[in-house]
Formats: structure tokens, sequence, C-alpha cells
């Protein structure tokens, strides 16, 4: 089971990780976590759905970091606009659309993140340091989520535009300072490809 993702008997994922694989993917989603930001406060209990869901309108416009704007893209225009489309209407529908979306897909977002931060903290490594890590009812999804934001927010600081593209980094001498984020860039795919599979 070292390092993929493999089917429970009862349904859900396990992975077997060593003490600096926990390591290292609990950083990366903190790290994400703070990318993501700390979202809108939570309403009243009494308060009004309908009211709240009018009130708590998100942004406008798309975000000006790479790795924001490859989490939280444009619903209209980009590489698959239809010719002769009005980029100025694409413009305003994507930002109608961003204005009432954005903010629960952050909390989704946000959400994924802290179970995969909350599940690494609730191993036990045994004596050799590694542990299983068994994943059920919504988990499985939820790292699924947080895997793909990660390698979405890597992909952007390495500027990687298409999978066949990253071919490339598997020849980076060792002393390229891009290497660790190449490394863990390979390693989130794997581990998302299994899960996938595993599911």
């Amino acid at each position: 089971m070292g390092g993929v993702f493999e089917p429970l008997a009862g349904g859900g994922a396990a992975v077997a990780l060593d003490e600096i694989e926990i390591s290292i993917l609990r950083s990366l989603a903190v790290q994400l976590l703070e990318l993501i930001g700390p979202g809108e406060p939570e309403p009243a209990e009494d308060a009004d759905p309908l009211a709240v869901l009018f009130a708590s309108e998100g942004p406008t416009e798309p975000p000006s970091d790479p790795a924001l704007a490859r989490l939280f893209p444009d619903a209209y225009g980009g590489p698959g606009a239809a010719p002769g489309e009005d980029p100025e209407e694409l413009r305003a529908r994507s930002a109608e659309f961003r204005r009432f979306t954005e903010n629960d897909l952050r909390t989704r977002k946000r959400e994924d993140a802290l179970a995969v931060v909350r599940s690494l903290d609730a191993l036990t490594p045994a004596g050799d340091g590694a542990a299983v890590l068994e994943l059920a009812g919504e988990l499985p999804l939820r790292w699924l989520g947080a895997l793909n934001d990660l390698r979405l927010t890597i992909a952007a600081r390495l500027e990687i535009t298409e999978d066949e593209q990253s071919g490339e980094f598997y020849r980076l001498p060792d002393d390229d300072p891009r290497k660790p984020m190449v490394m863990a860039y390979l390693w989130l795919g794997g581990l998302q490809e299994t899960l996938i599979e595993t599911l």
C-alpha cells in the first residue's frame, strides 16, 4: 500500500504515509488554506436564509494571483468561448456568475483542505514513522477536491498549462529550484490518480 490509495473492504480508500509525506501533505494543505483566505463570517442562527443568500455577494473580478485565478476561473470566455462572442458580454456574465458562486466555492475548497489537515492530524504513526490513513464517508471526495486544488496551485506557480507540458520537468537537474515543487506536483498527481481509481 506504500504511497498509493487502495480500496477498503467496507468502502472508502486507504494509503500508507510516512512521517515526511504526512508533513509535506499537511504543510501544502495549510498553505492552500492561507492562499484561499479566511472566508465569510457565519450568519446568525436566526438569520433569514433568503436574506443571507442575497446579502453575501462575492467578488465580481477574477483574482490577480495566478494560482487563485486557476482555482476560481471565469465561468464564461477563455479558450472554450465560441468564435464571435462579445468579450464585454462574456466578462459581464462571468462577473455576475462569480458574484453569486465564488464565496460558496471558496468555502468548499477551505472545507476540503481542512479535512486533509484534520485527517493527517488524527494519524498516529507506528514505530517506523509510517501510518495508514483510512478515508470513508465524504472524506475520499474531500481529499480528491483538495488534491486537485493543490495540483492546480502548484501548476500555476510552475506555469504548467497542460499535463503534457509537465513531462519537461522530469528532466530538471537536481539543483534547479523548481525541482521540489515539481516532485510534489507529480507525487500529488499519483495520489490523485490512485484515489480516483479506488473510488
